[in-house]
């Protein structure tokens, strides 16, 4: 393998960013044999990602990314998952942080490819998890770093979708909002699963965990389904958002759309999906609703969770440096 310094020091690091490497286990699994790694190593592999937390199929992809990039950039080293030694992994960890990775990004990265290490030692199928022990980033576990969108700001994506987007657009906006949905539970949607509860409209999506949960869908939103499924024909069953070509929408493709749409409505600042499910979850804690309330909505296990989206607007929206400001600026 390359000496350390030259690693460190190269001016062309490899990518670790972007698209992973695999995606599927079966694109993990043809990485793995060109990596060198054995049949039960294969196997072995294909258990873990049906094992423990990795049942969710949204989770296990997860997990897929993950261990990809580590053993590509093995690869890219001259080497292979099995030889891999601790100071390696030091050099995969500077090497993610370089790439400016966000610290959570890097953490979870890391812990995946831990926790497939340690099965593989169960299994006799490795000696060494290189990551055993490791330094991972610290995070600050008391704010969220998503950049969020105020109530006005929110307002306006919606009204620009409803004027000059698709009927798909506004309505998987409006489906992100009114759900606080993460991203692959909204692409998931299905048109089966829109019902009347009582005196609600509902929709039932998968969640994280794998756990179906029903969420009363507002008069604005459903309205806004129902026109993108009029557009369709009105179909009976099936996945709510689809491409033109009837397949199921990818997340990059929405990581696109929202910042195009938002940039048009006038936010100054790049978002992702994700900024529309903190968006309301910070808007329903600013507009009095109790905790317990929010945290059932949003489907956090704990609450402390929930207030992590909330302390960044407190902490913007209480800063003393307004009343400092005012205290000593000159007259103008």
């Amino acid at each position: 393998m390359s000496e350390s310094v030259e690693l460190l020091s190269s001016s062309s690091p490899p990518e670790l960013r972007g698209t992973a490497p695999a995606r599927t286990p079966h694109e993990l699994a043809s990485l793995l044999r060109a990596s060198g790694m054995a049949e039960a190593g294969l196997r072995a592999t294909a258990m873990w990602l049906v094992s423990g937390r990795r049942e969710s199929p949204h989770t296990r992809t997860a997990y897929i990314r993950d261990v990809s990039w580590w053993v590509r950039w093995c690869a890219e080293q001259g080497g292979t998952p099995a030889e891999a030694s601790t100071s390696m992994a030091d050099l995969y960890m500077a090497a993610l942080k370089a790439s400016g990775l966000a610290r959570a990004t890097i953490g979870r990265r890391v812990a995946a490819v831990s926790s497939w290490y340690t099965y593989l030692i169960r299994e006799r199928c490795a000696a060494l998890n290189p990551f055993e022990g490791a330094e991972r980033p610290r995070l600050n576990t008391a704010d969220s770093g998503t950049r969020g969108l105020s109530r006005e700001q929110i307002t306006s994506i919606l009204s620009h979708s409803a004027a000059h987007e698709s009927a798909r657009t506004y309505a998987l906006l409006w489906l992100m909002f009114a759900t606080a949905g993460r991203i692959s539970s909204v692409l998931d949607a299905r048109i089966e699963d829109l019902s009347q509860d009582r005196h609600h409209q509902v929709l039932d999506l998968q969640v994280k965990g794998g756990r179906t949960k029903r969420f009363a869908i507002p008069p604005a939103a459903l309205a806004a389904i129902h026109d993108y499924l009029a557009e369709r024909g009105h179909p009976d069953n099936g996945l709510i958002f689809v491409s033109r070509n009837d397949r199921r929408l990818v997340q990059s493709y929405v990581w696109k759309l929202v910042n195009r749409v938002a940039r048009a409505a006038g936010v100054s600042y790049g978002i992702s999906p994700h900024s529309f499910r903190h968006s309301a979850i910070t808007i329903a804690l600013s507009d009095g609703r109790p905790l317990h309330v929010v945290q059932d909505f949003a489907g956090h296990a704990d609450p402390r969770t929930t207030r992590r989206y909330d302390r960044a607007r407190e902490s913007l929206d209480r800063s003393p440096a307004y009343g400092l400001a005012t205290s000593v600026a000159p007259e103008m």
